[in-house]
């Protein structure tokens, strides 16, 4: 029994190129740009508050609502070579703004949205923010 493949590549759905510059990111790259930005929080708290928990959260918080919000990317992001984009039917794709980050990043902090994946390559939490992740 053969087993067809109706979903093409991963992005294909959301009308993205199979690769370059505008293609769905890989997993690696999203993750390592998340350890990256954690890893910037922590050493700011650990810098100027005692490595505080909850300054460390906020720190990540604000980083990623104001430099996704309005640059579509993060510190660990943007050395990763990735960008946030916001998908709008019948509209060119844009940096998500602050709402847009401030929901996504609520998201991404409860974890489980981040792991339930759609067929279309994103995590809940970027489909909620009708928001994908692609390679710059």
């Amino acid at each position: 029994m053969a087993v067809s493949n109706d979903a093409g590549y991963p992005g294909d759905r959301l009308g993205l190129p199979p690769n370059g510059p505008g293609s769905l990111a890989p997993w690696g790259r999203r993750i390592l740009a998340l350890f990256i930005d954690w890893g910037l929080a922590s050493l700011i708290s650990w810098t100027w508050f005692n490595f505080n928990p909850w300054v460390t959260l906020g720190v990540f918080v604000l980083m990623h609502v104001a430099l996704t919000g309005f640059l579509g990317v993060t510190i660990g992001k943007r050395l990763v070579r990735i960008q946030v984009v916001r998908l709008q039917p019948n509209a060119p794709v844009s940096i998500p703004g602050p709402l847009w980050a401030l929901v996504r990043t609520l998201l991404l902090l409860l974890i489980l949205p981040v792991i339930v994946i759609s067929p279309d390559g994103r995590s809940a939490h970027d489909r909620i923010a009708g928001t994908v992740q692609v390679i710059m």
